[in-house]
């Protein structure tokens, strides 16, 4: 069946695409991901083959936001501490002090400013949530306006400012340990960092050290590195840590618009035209 195959649809990172995979397509035209990350894949070695490489942002953006916004949410007050608490054997009240932080009028700071920031910026605005942003470019002043974002040039300026900072940014060379010590430590104690984009975005064991001596007050985490991470892992036994399995997407209708995306992008391939999601090697 080689020689028929003329795309291919990576569901989940799979199948695996290494150059012993594409010497055996020779007619093989175009991969479409279902997400918007493309670290999984070699693209320099995929655009050698003369293969076309494309992603699904919009399907993704509006579950990965709401997937943000739920994990800032559920830290901020304490929802899942609460719901064991409210299972618990032999509970007759919750502790007076058992406080959360408050959401509105906090500040939140974006990393990231793409179609799932901007979402994200959206959804922060209706919780009169403060927004600064940093970007690799920055936005137009009316997208900036209809959000009430502030534009950071340094991100070290975010990091001071902010209550909860968002990161949504693409995994990539730049970008590996983007969060590391020095970061953290910028950050306000009472701070809370929330990870939506790659595990590799942040260094995990500087994080742990940051949750431990109460350099940040809490995470919460819907990607880690590797995934799933150990079952001894530091971060599993810590209080002041939501972690979800890469949830960001997983919902039954931005499943369907991922997989619509995708077949859009591999016909267009493979009649020649435009891929309208297309993804360049760098």
């Amino acid at each position: 069946m080689s020689k028929k195959v003329q795309a291919i649809y990576l569901w989940w990172h799979k199948p695996v695409i290494d150059q012993e995979l594409l010497q055996s397509l020779p007619n093989l035209k175009v991969i479409a991901n279902s997400g918007v990350g493309m670290d999984h894949l070699d693209l320099k070695l995929v655009a050698s083959f003369g293969v076309k490489m494309a992603n699904a942002p919009h399907a993704v953006s509006s579950s990965t936001a709401d997937t943000g916004m739920g994990l800032l949410l559920a830290s901020a007050r304490r929802l899942v501490e609460g719901h064991h608490i409210a299972i618990s054997a032999g509970v007759e009240d919750c502790e007076a002090d058992f406080l959360g932080v408050e959401v509105t009028g906090a500040t939140l700071g974006i990393i990231g400013m793409g179609n799932i920031g901007y979402k994200i910026a959206l959804r922060a605005k209706a919780f009169e949530m403060n927004i600064l942003y940093h970007n690799r470019t920055r936005r137009k002043e009316q997208e900036e306006q209809a959000v009430g974002a502030t534009y950071c040039e340094k991100i070290d300026n975010l990091l001071q400012q902010a209550d909860f900072v968002m990161v949504v940014v693409s995994l990539t060379p730049q970008t590996h340990k983007l969060i590391g010590r020095r970061e953290l430590e910028l950050m306000k104690p009472t701070a809370t960092l929330i990870n939506i984009s790659r595990g590799a975005v942040i260094d995990q064991e500087a994080l742990v050290t940051a949750l431990q001596t109460g350099v940040i007050r809490a995470a919460a985490l819907d990607v880690t590195y590797p995934e799933p991470l150990p079952r001894d892992h530091t971060l599993l036994k810590l209080k002041n840590v939501i972690i979800t399995p890469h949830l960001g997407i997983k919902t039954d209708k931005a499943t369907y618009m991922i997989t619509e995306e995708a077949v859009e992008n591999i016909l267009a391939a493979l009649n020649g035209l435009p891929i309208p999601s297309e993804v360049l090697p760098s």
